[in-house]
């Protein structure tokens, strides 16, 4: 592992970064950190019964979206709130009728407000079409897989063959909050200091039959687990 300003990077073979991805999230876990961004994190990382072009470029697609507006977080489609603001339009004319210029005003506002919801909740949609397609058809030809929260900020990419033709992959993981970063470099320490081998982590009746471009998936068996050299 190589440790520098922009994080903690690993050059090595798909169970070598899953093993240091397992490290850092340990280190996190060790370091106190229990929150949404942490799961976000731990859900993100590549596991050993994963494929980079598959399993974490959906994940990466998915987490790079654009996130839900507000009409979309209540559960409203664009048609229902553009259905809200009519009839907020038109309780605005009744109060009008009735003399009632603040409430008219009111009910005015209130149907700007549901009309701006539905164009962002559709505008929203459309662009997470859009991105989906060219993110997986596109952007992943071009960079790194990559992650990115207020906690960690990742990328994964495979760089080249190695010797007798092994695919090779190179992890990059940075802990954005410098103080924790430091837990977490002082954690790794004494992992490599104190545990002689590291048991991925792998999943139960997994039927994949490749962990990632031309590398075969680590069996389940409980004495899997790879060296923390």
């Amino acid at each position: 592992m190589e440790e520098s300003i922009s994080g903690f990077k690993h050059r090595g073979s798909w169970g070598d970064i899953v093993e240091h991805g397992e490290r850092i999230t340990s280190a996190l876990r060790d370091a106190g950190v229990d929150s949404e961004a942490f799961e976000e994190w731990d859900e993100w990382r590549p596991k050993s019964h994963e494929r980079l072009s598959q399993d974490v470029n959906e994940k990466t697609a998915e987490q790079a979206s654009v996130g839900e507006g507000e009409g979309e977080k209540a559960g409203k489609k664009p048609e229902e709130d553009l259905q809200s603001a009519g009839r907020k339009l038109s309780e605005s004319y009744e109060k009008v009728e009735e003399g009632d210029n603040e409430g008219a005003v009111e009910r005015w506002q209130d149907s700007i407000d549901y009309v701006k919801r539905a164009a962002d909740s559709a505008s929203r949609k459309a662009l997470r079409t859009v991105e989906n397609t060219v993110y997986r058809k596109v952007m992943t030809q071009l960079a790194p897989y990559y992650f990115d929260n207020e906690l960690v900020s990742a990328n994964v990419q495979r760089v080249t063959r190695g010797a007798g033709d092994e695919v090779e992959f190179v992890f990059e993981v940075n802990v954005n909050d410098d103080d924790l970063k430091e837990a977490v470099s002082a954690r790794l320490t004494e992992y490599e200091d104190e545990v002689d081998r590291w048991h991925i982590d792998t999943e139960k009746d997994t039927t994949t039959a490749e962990a990632a471009e031309g590398v075969e998936a680590p069996r389940n068996d409980p004495e899997s687990k790879s060296t923390t050299n």
